[in-house]
């Protein structure tokens, strides 16, 4: 299984995230494991400082996020392919993510 998990993880530098600001004027390339790969700022944001740092955070945080979503439900995959199968235990996480997900969130 731990073999698995290290080999999802190496794919997940290979898996690029592209988000772009809502104004289009800032793009961002990100991996999944979430490493900044490449970004791109208009020209014109460069004169209003404020302006571009709401945008940047704002395509960053997007980008983080998708890449986060990737990344957990890609290693969830690789470890749950390790496990063995028990009778009843697909229906016992279910109960368990209904219940946590009036706590959090629940990738299962």
């Amino acid at each position: 299984m731990q073999q698995k998990v290290e080999e999802t993880k190496a794919r997940l530098d290979h898996m690029l995230i592209d988000e772009t600001s809502s104004n289009e004027k800032i793009h961002l390339t990100i991996t999944a494991n979430r490493e900044l790969k490449a970004i791109r700022i208009d020209d014109s944001l460069l004169n209003d400082a404020e302006e571009l740092e709401g945008y940047l955070i704002v395509t960053l945080n997007n980008a983080i996020k998708k890449a986060s979503e990737i990344n957990e439900q890609e290693l969830a995959n690789a470890a749950k392919s390790g496990m063995p199968t028990i009778p009843g235990m697909d229906l016992f996480k279910q109960l368990l993510c209904t219940y946590k997900q009036k706590i959090t969130y629940c990738p299962v």
